[in-house]
């Protein structure tokens, strides 16, 4: 899938919250780049980890809320 309809997906998950996406894709791509295990049942040995990130948030298999 490419980016621009990986992002349009993920978009969706977050309401077109274009923040709360970057935030999202930001704090999940920190997580991995620092140990955690990606959620996709792909090979992700070469994709960078906002890619990931952004993969997993548009596939469902992290959920995106704001708190407060």
């Amino acid at each position: 899938m490419r980016t621009e309809q990986l992002t349009a997906k993920a978009l969706e998950k977050v309401d077109f919250d274009k923040y709360l996406l970057a935030n999202a894709v930001g704090k999940r791509a920190e997580a991995i780049a620092n140990g955690a295990q990606p959620l996709l049942d792909i090979d992700t040995t070469d994709m960078k980890y906002t890619d990931i990130a952004l993969q997993e948030i548009a596939e469902g298999k992290i959920t995106v809320s704001l708190e407060g």
